[in-house]
């Protein structure tokens, strides 16, 4: 048997782990059903993790509601009940659920076509609307691997306007111990919340006065400052230069680069002396800017334009998660002029640069290659052959990638990259896009060998994605306990006696005087509360310093997991600056 048949019928197979979550999200409605008749039903899908179904209750469902539901869930899943398909014509599917007394069901069915075939599911006594696919039978599923995890409101089809809803999420596996592991790896992120280690490393904060707009405090910055310096480092090196745009620019601007009528619900206005004006919600036109306000050469390309721009975007109050989904951010921006013949090896050469950074992070990834959306500007001739160049490029250099139909920007298609972190998730951060129609719009040029003008190929590609994002998803993947060339506190020293007191004072002198980042802790504590206390703060070395130290000129280094030696200060300093040049993720 071949291993993708073999594979077939397995959580391997993303179609069969979605088929299993959406038959679970049917045996979770007929559970409620089962137990509290009065429940109406919306929609109940898979998701990228589980399934979760959308209940109008006329009480709130509490963790040991969703207790009963999981001990329902496993009798059904028991009774090995077989689901059965049937459709019905649109008029019988309407009298259908009028009579069940589902009226969510009864506005999706009206929202069908006249001549519309609906189909149904049925199991044992519950039948649901439902396009399927699903299980052929309920005892496919393991009882014991199934976890209800939260309830949250929903509105009935994201409108705010409209009916709020009880939704219920939950996830399901093959077999108890997938399911034990997944839960140990929730609880893991629960630890690594970047908004409870922000608030207690010091890093950042987020205020109700500002919504989605975050502060960042001393450690953070240093933090942010010193990530920053390392993407300007690697650009440098790669052959970029770096520029910065207006914040704030004009209506007609945002009009030729598309953006007023493809992304204006996602932008800030505001009037300037009788104009629109528009905060800008991405680096992109400014750089258009920049390109045009000199002639170029075919000797000046390729041409690599760096920007961390602060842009802005009005983002819904429900969709702000910490650093991860924010309204006002700061993108690496880069926006590369070539001409067609350079593409091929520019895409290459972000790809490098992409490979050297997330590498120092030890993030792997994988490719998303994203097509021609509906709403695009652009012949499909020119998106398919950039389509290809994309492919090319990749496949040449040996990656794999999978392809997301439709998802690509307005102006082109992208190679998305989707890093994965110490824990397995993953978070779409790097993207590299191919854009012929804002050189168009702008009538960009350059003049080639042959004396003629030409108009130049564009790459827009971020690294980080979001500086701000980018240090959310660090903080969980380091838990917090960033490498040392990145930790905001390198060094803590902590004497042990007042005696030592002006000791530790040189050491960290001495230190400062290298260039490394070093605190004293002079409060008159315990030994032992110091080193718990520096712990808790994910410093990556403590240096304990008391009489004997002070006499021999010596350190007592302890690192962040507690191994500990005695070491010269010299030998301390040749270590710290052997990390900190290689950007070692680990401690010696």
């Amino acid at each position: 048997m071949s291993e993708e048949v073999k594979n077939e019928f397995s959580f391997e197979n993303p179609e069969y782990r979605k088929t299993y979550w959406h038959t679970c999200s049917h045996v979770m409605a007929q559970a409620v059903k089962r137990l509290w008749p009065e429940v109406k039903l919306a929609i109940g899908p898979s998701i990228d993790e589980g399934f979760y179904y959308d209940m109008d209750a006329p009480f709130a469902f509490t963790p040991e509601h969703l207790e009963q539901i999981e001990a329902e869930m496993r009798k059904i899943c028991k009774e090995k009940l077989k689901l059965e398909r049937f459709e019905l014509p649109r008029e019988e599917a309407l009298k259908f659920m009028e009579e069940k007394g589902e009226p969510f069901k009864v506005e999706l069915i009206q929202d069908l076509p006249e001549d519309a075939h609906i189909s149904f599911y049925k199991q044992g006594e519950f039948t649901d609307l439902c396009a399927g696919p699903h299980l052929d039978s309920t005892g496919r599923i393991k009882g014991n691997a199934i976890k209800l995890t939260a309830c949250n409101a929903a509105y009935w089809r994201g409108d705010s306007n409209r009916e709020t809803l009880q939704r219920i999420y939950g996830i399901a596996f093959p077999k108890k111990d997938e399911l034990d592991e997944y839960l140990a790896r929730i609880e893991e992120a629960k630890k690594r919340d970047h908004r409870k280690l922000g608030k207690e490393l010091g890093l950042f904060m987020l205020r109700d006065e500002g919504p989605g707009f975050p502060f960042f405090l001393p450690k953070g910055m240093v933090l942010r400052n010193t990530l920053i310096d390392y993407w300007r480092q690697v650009h440098k090196r790669y052959g970029y230069v770096e520029i910065s745009t207006p914040i704030m620019l004009n209506r007609q601007l945002w009009e030729r680069s598309g953006h007023w009528d493809h992304y204006k619900n996602n932008m800030y206005t505001t009037v300037i002396d009788d104009t629109d004006f528009a905060i800008k919600p991405m680096n992109c036109p400014g750089g258009m800017l920049v390109y045009s306000s000199e002639p170029h050469s075919y000797r000046d390309l390729p041409l690599r334009v760096g920007e961390l721009g602060l842009v802005h975007r009005h983002e819904l109050s429900g969709a702000l998660h910490g650093l991860f989904r924010v309204r006002c951010f700061t993108q690496d921006d880069a926006h590369i002029f070539m001409t067609q013949e350079q593409l091929k090896d520019e895409i290459k050469n972000v790809v490098k640069l992409f490979d050297e950074v997330y590498s120092v992070f030890g993030l792997p990834y994988q490719i998303e290659l994203s097509t021609m959306p509906e709403d695009h500007i652009g012949t499909v001739e020119q998106w398919e052959h950039n389509q290809d160049i994309l492919k090319e490029a990749i496949t040449e250099m040996g990656k794999d990638f999978v392809v997301n139909e439709g998802d690509g920007a307005f102006y082109g298609p992208k190679l998305d990259f989707h890093l994965a972190d110490s824990l397995g998730r993953t978070w779409q951060c790097g993207t590299v896009q191919l854009d012929s129609q804002l050189p168009e719009r702008f009538e960009l040029e350059y003049t080639g060998e042959d004396g003629q003008k030409h108009r130049p190929v564009m790459l827009h590609r971020v690294v980080l994605g979001s500086i701000e994002r980018f240090i959310g998803v660090i903080t969980e993947h380091f838990a917090g306990a960033f490498p040392t060339w990145l930790a905001p506190v390198q060094v803590k020293v902590l004497p042990i006696t007042d005696r030592a007191a002006a000791y530790a004072d040189q050491v960290s002198a001495k230190l400062d005087a290298l260039g490394y980042r070093v605190e004293v802790d002079h409060r008159n504590e315990k030994i032992g509360k110091k080193i718990r206390d520096t712990q808790l703060e994910k410093v990556p070395y403590m240096l304990v310093v008391g009489d004997k130290e002070a006499e021999s000129g010596d350190v007592a280094v302890r690192n962040r997991h507690g191994d500990q030696t005695v070491m010269s200060f010299d030998a301390f300093a040749a270590q710290l600056k052997e990390e900190v040049d290689t950007k070692a993720r680990e401690q010696k």
